[in-house]
C-alpha cells in the first residue's frame, strides 16, 4: 500500500482534481476553474483556508472566557431572582447528587469546547508550518471533532428545555443570559473553524514537491 503522500502526488501527476460539492473527479481541470457538473469552483485545497480557521479561532477563544464567566440561565420566582454560568449549574447538579447530569453538562458545555479549540490550533498551527509529525494521528484528530461537534449545543438546548417546562408548571420564569450568547457564539466560531481547516493539508510536508500547473482540457472520471 502507498504512503498517503505519494496519494497526492500521483493525483497531481495525473492531473486530477475532485469537487468539494458534488464530488465528481475531473482529470486535466485548473485550479479555480468551474465544476462541469454542478458549477463549484475547483481547488485542490480549500482556498486561504489557514488564515480563515485562524481567524474563526481567535474569534473563538476570545468569546469562551464570557461564556463561562456571564450567567447563561437567570431564573426569577417570588424568592427572588437568581443567575447561573455554566459551572455554577454543574456545580448545582452535583451537589444535589445528580452526578451524571453535571458530568455530562461539564464536559459537553466546558470540556468540548475547550476540546475543540486546542485540537484545531494544533492542526493549524503543524498545518501552516507543513509538518510531517504523526500525519495520521492529527488526520484521527480531525475525524474525532467532526463527531463530537454535534453535542456542542447541549448547554442551549438545557437552557431552552427549563425555561420551557418551568413556563409550563407557572413556578418561576427563566430566562438565557447573556453568557448563553457568547456560548452560541463560540459552538459556531469552532463549526466554522472546522469547515474552514482542510484536513488534507494534513499531508502537505515541506519536503513536498508542489503540484504541476493543470492547462489541458477537463474531462470527468
Amino acid at each position: 500500500m502507498s504512503e498517503p503522500g505519494s496519494v497526492d502526488s500521483a493525483a497531481a501527476t495525473q492531473r486530477l482534481m475532485g469537487c468539494h460539492h458534488c464530488g465528481t473527479t475531473w482529470q486535466d481541470a485548473h485550479d479555480g476553474e468551474a465544476c462541469g457538473r454542478c458549477g463549484t469552483l475547483l481547488h485542490a485545497r480549500k482556498p486561504d483556508s489557514i488564515n480563515r480557521t485562524w481567524a474563526y479561532l481567535i474569534a473563538a477563544a476570545i468569546l469562551y472566557l464570557p461564556a463561562n464567566l456571564l450567567p447563561v440561565m437567570i431564573t426569577k420566582s417570588l424568592l427572588g431572582t437568581q443567575q447561573d454560568t455554566i459551572l455554577s449549574g454543574v456545580i448545582y447538579f452535583w451537589v444535589s447528587g445528580a452526578y451524571g447530569l453535571a458530568a455530562l453538562i461539564f464536559i459537553a458545555s466546558f470540556l468540548v469546547p475547550l476540546f475543540k479549540l486546542s485540537a484545531l490550533v494544533l492542526l493549524n498551527i503543524t498545518a501552516q508550518r507543513r509538518s510531517s509529525w504523526r500525519q495520521l494521528e492529527r488526520a484521527k484528530l480531525y475525524r474525532i471533532l467532526e463527531v463530537i461537534g454535534r453535542w456542542s449545543m447541549l448547554d442551549v438546548f438545557v437552557v431552552a428545555l427549563l425555561a420551557g417546562l418551568v413556563r409550563i408548571h407557572g413556578f418561576a420564569e427563566i430566562t438565557a443570559g447573556v453568557g448563553i450568547a457568547a456560548f452560541g457564539a463560540v459552538v459556531v466560531l469552532t463549526m466554522l473553524a472546522s469547515l474552514s481547516f482542510d484536513p488534507r493539508l494534513t499531508w502537505d510536508t515541506a519536503s513536498a514537491a508542489p503540484a504541476e500547473e493543470m492547462t489541458m482540457d477537463n474531462e470527468p472520471i
